[in-house]
């Protein structure tokens, strides 16, 4: 169940940065609009705003002004639905952070994952032939993405719509499928350069990738919709996402005639010039998919039918109760997060107006060229070498030379206290994860003067993240799986000494955490069905999405909506309409 308007608009608050001179206006009809198009080209109001542009799909004005008395009798306008100021939403993040690395160098020794970096080797018009591969993300088949390429053509038929950080168009999987950019930012001097949508943070670029990266037959690495055509607009810069960019971007996307517009971005409240974009690229024949939200990480949760609320234990991150933002709304699809075992992350936000889930958890992707990380480890006890999986961390430098050094186990979780038992001076500290950050956990390790950090998993599998800001730390820090550390541990505990040799290099792709990477999934077969049928209404792709989902349990409070999302079925449901 979505929330209604009235429930639905939240209040901007202080937490949120806002400007003081750039409004959203928003009109009852295009009559109304064309009439304050024309008073904005006047000579009287020439000194009281600027009107910077008018968005016809979205019967919306942005007018530039410091000018208090025209804001309110623009709000007393008998023709004016609704008039905003422009605000701002944090930049969209994975969980766990992300640094770009700063170099590009490859190891001597070969790292498998470097291969990715090849194009897709079908560039042809021919539809691929799914067959997994070494780098197949587990997501793509979580959500039977390959299954659904025969009847779909793989996507070609559609065009999907990203608003987000921007995007390295060059890449060797997006080049394939990019058609156009557009940038909706104001840069610092106020202007707003329409070609600047590169991709600074990586956020855009991995959201896409997922969506509709190119299929390389060697490696097995593709997106869900491999043939699909990408559209990027850049709507967040430094000071966050600006409600007036993603009004812009949601109007150029029904302007384009996009199929899917995917968000991967938001917070805790809406508007009524957002609810009323949405309406709009409803009306359009546009479906609109977005991320539920991150912000649920170790809370405790009361529920009802009729409302989610929570209040969190948790003293590290503030928790907003339900689905964010724009997902919440009645005509956008919310998408949740789940794991590698088909379990909600920690972190996915839920509550009666998440619609679906999809994979949300080590998902590796895109990022722009040379920015990833990537880790090649090899353990040594009792004098036998082997490699071992591994996973790096960002927000350190690279080490492109492996260093090698002694391995000491540190008690507990690697907190000051447990550190203080053991001498990780110049050797590499094996630290458990759990209940800290991984920051911290580092910080710890770098006071001790450890020359590395190994973290292992506490459950299943491999996951990165960022463990500083700023300076780039002089330690390589990478996690290795559970099953590996606990046997490492059981010989070091048998008096076996033991070593390890790690090393990092800059890589195209990395892995990701966050409902952010399980929306792209959600858009990505939403481009296969409409590929497969362009005349189903956004309302009936709704509906056939959660149809042919696979349910998930326990589902008492609605944590999974109608379940994981199935391409093969959605698309068979599709042509069957």
């Amino acid at each position: 169940m979505k929330l209604s308007l009235l429930t639905a608009i939240f209040l901007i608050t202080a937490s949120f940065a806002q400007a003081k001179d750039r409004y959203l206006v928003v009109f009852k009809s295009q009559q109304g609009q064309k009439a304050m198009e024309t008073y904005f080209r006047t000579e009287s109001a020439a000194p009281r705003a600027l009107m910077q542009k008018s968005l016809r799909y979205t019967r919306t004005l942005v007018v530039k002004t410091k000018d208090a008395s025209l804001i309110a009798s623009l709000k007393n306008h008998p023709e004016v639905a609704v008039v905003e100021a422009e605000y701002f939403t944090p930049v969209p993040k994975p969980v766990n952070g992300f640094t770009m690395a700063r170099m590009n160098h490859k190891m001597s020794r070969p790292v498998q994952a470097m291969e990715l970096s090849e194009p897709g080797s079908d560039a042809s018009g021919n539809v691929p032939k799914f067959i997994q591969g070494d780098a197949t993300p587990w997501g793509i088949l979580a959500v039977n993405a390959g299954g659904a390429w025969e009847s779909s053509n793989a996507g070609a038929n559609a065009r999907v719509l990203v608003l987000d950080t921007g995007i390295d168009a060059g890449h060797p999987t997006i080049q394939p499928n990019f058609e156009q950019g557009k940038n909706f930012v104001e840069g610092s001097d106020g202007e707003i350069n329409a070609a600047d949508y590169v991709d600074v943070e990586g956020h855009g670029t991995h959201c896409s990738g997922t969506i509709l990266g190119a299929y390389n037959e060697k490696t097995g690495f593709t997106g869900v919709a491999p043939k699909a055509k990408l559209l990027m607009g850049r709507v967040c810069g430094l000071e966050g996402c600006s409600s007036i960019a993603v009004i812009e971007g949601i109007n150029w996307g029904i302007e384009q005639k996009v199929d899917v517009i995917s968000m991967s971005l938001g917070g805790p409240m809406t508007s009524l010039a957002q609810n009323n974009a949405a309406l709009a690229a409803e009306a359009a024949g546009v479906v609109v998919v977005a991320a539920s939200g991150n912000s649920a990480t170790e809370p405790t949760y009361s529920y009802d039918k009729t409302k989610s609320q929570c209040e969190s234990n948790n003293p590290f991150r503030p928790v907003m109760c339900g689905v964010g933002f724009p997902a919440a709304l009645e005509t956008v699809v919310a998408v949740g997060a789940i794991d590698i075992k088909l379990t909600k992350t920690n972190f996915s936000q839920w509550g009666p107006e998440l619609d679906v889930t999809a994979p949300g958890s080590a998902v590796i992707s895109s990022v722009p060229r040379g920015t990833g990380r990537d880790s090649h480890v090899e353990l040594t006890t009792g004098g036998v070498t082997k490699f071992v999986k591994s996973a790096a961390f960002s927000g350190t430098e690279l080490f492109t030379t492996p260093l090698k050094n002694a391995i000491v186990l540190v008690p507990g979780l690697g907190k000051p206290e447990e550190f203080a038992q053991v001498n990780v001076a110049g050797k590499f500290a094996l630290v458990s994860r759990g209940e800290i950050y991984f920051s911290e956990k580092v910080k710890n390790a770098v006071a001790a003067k450890a020359a590395g950090v190994i973290i292992y998993n506490n459950v299943e599998g491999l996951m990165s993240g960022q463990v500083a800001e700023g300076e780039l730390l002089n330690l390589p820090v990478v996690m290795i799986e559970l099953t590996e550390a606990l046997a490492l541990i059981e010989q070091m505990k048998s008096g076996a000494t033991a070593s390890a040799s790690i090393g990092t290099i800059a890589t195209d792709y990395t892995s990701f955490d966050g409902t952010s990477m399980a929306a792209p999934h959600v858009a990505g077969v939403v481009a296969l069905i409409k590929s497969a049928n362009k005349k189903l209404t956004p309302a009936q792709v709704r509906e056939i999405l959660k149809a042919t989902a696979k349910p998930l349990i326990p589902n008492d409070t609605n944590q999974f909506g109608a379940g994981v999302v199935q391409a093969d079925k959605a698309v068979t449901a599709a042509l069957a309409r």
